[in-house]
């Protein structure tokens, strides 16, 4: 792959134990699990991993900040929720934790549905909140790169404000950059505007196409001032020393979450959005799309990254993203359960596949279609 992909992996922060899979363990969120987490991912060249969020988890950016202060390079993708805070507060938040980790924060706004009335919050209708959450993306960078910013909006106003400490210009790394999702047509236009990284749930390789093609046109559209959007691709890659001892995990998987009804898979189910719909419907298309894209988790549970899993040996699973990656992708969130053996054998036999053009298959080959 190309030198400017990047890999991240994913921390739950769940006060429940067992998330998609994982082993349900004692102190499974405490500070030292959650740390050698964070560690593992640094020793086995992973970049950083998102931190999940939701009101009745602990608090991610408390999290982030701690995992920070714990490790040296691992960069934390923060998930955070406008309405859960306001702009100038995160503003400085934010760059206060960037200024101490040394130029580690990126952040991930999320405008899914929440327990809003538990915090305090609320939100209209889909044009309210899509209209809420582009207002706190734009006026978050002001805050990180303009001083005396004044800003009168329908959703957020400040008079005269400068964010402290100032980010410091890392390079072309201005300010943190602001990943987003959601595949509504409201979402698509909040991103093509104000986003700097749209992140895709593991659609078929087509529907990422044709998504990347909509959303650069929606950018020229709307008169962008950013620079050009970048693009990512948050999923489950579940890899194993042979393509056929992977399948016969993932089969060995799916087949306990239909005994177990989804127990632990369906955090995503409360309230089905559009992406998670487009996730959900993929089954009617066949239970393997592409070469290895697995749709079967979907019936049973799923829930975000977990509906669709790619699934192979190291090198089946890297042909694949990098398929993606010809298609634009250039940020890729992956994981799979449990997390921690995970974070290190990924990251020792996908990873260095990855960063080079050795191991890759041409496309076809070994290519598997049915289960």
């Amino acid at each position: 792959m190309s030198d400017n992909s990047e890999f991240l992996w994913y921390i739950p922060n769940d006060v429940k134990p067992g998330h998609r899979g994982d082993s349900a363990v004692e102190n499974h969120n405490s500070l030292e699990t959650l740390t050698s987490h964070a560690k593992a991912l640094e020793d086995h060249g992973w970049k950083g991993a998102l931190v999940g969020t939701g009101w009745g988890r602990p608090d991610t950016f408390t999290v982030a900040a701690a995992l920070a202060a714990r490790t040296t390079t691992f960069e934390p993708l923060i998930a955070i929720r406008p309405g859960y805070w306001r702009p100038a507060h995160f503003a400085s938040a934010a760059a206060t934790l960037d200024q101490l980790s040394g130029g580690r924060v990126r952040v991930n706004i999320v405008s899914g549905k929440d327990n809003l009335a538990a915090y305090g919050d609320s939100e209209g209708d889909q044009a309210h909140r899509y209209g809420r959450t582009k207002e706190f993306m734009r006026l978050t960078r002001k805050l990180w790169t303009q001083e005396n910013v004044t800003y009168e909006g329908e959703h957020f106003r400040v008079r005269e404000s400068t964010a402290a400490p100032r980010i410091e210009p890392r390079g072309e790394r201005l300010h943190p950059k602001l990943y987003f999702g959601g595949a509504s047509d409201a979402a698509e236009r909040v991103s093509a505007a104000e986003a700097d990284v749209q992140l895709f749930w593991g659609e078929p390789l087509a529907d990422i196409a044709e998504r990347i093609s909509r959303l650069k046109a929606l950018s020229t559209d709307l008169d962008r001032d950013l620079p050009p959007l970048e693009f990512g691709l948050r999923i489950t890659t579940l890899v194993r020393g042979t393509t056929e001892e992977a399948w016969a995990d993932a089969e060995a998987k799916v087949a306990e979450m239909a005994k177990n009804n989804g127990v632990g898979w369906n955090d995503h189910r409360q309230s089905i959005a559009v992406g998670q719909k487009r996730l959900f419907d993929l089954t009617a298309r066949g239970d393997v799309l592409d070469d290895n894209l697995y749709t079967a988790p979907g019936k049973f549970g799923g829930g975000g990254a977990g509906t669709t899993w790619l699934v192979g040996s190291a090198e089946d699973v890297a042909n694949s993203l990098r398929k993606y990656r010809d298609l634009g992708i250039t940020h890729f969130v992956l994981s799979d359960t449990p997390y921690l053996p995970e974070i290190k054998r990924q990251g020792e036999q996908l990873l260095p596949l990855l960063r080079s053009d050795g191991g890759m298959r041409r496309p076809g080959e070994d290519r598997r279609n049915s289960i």
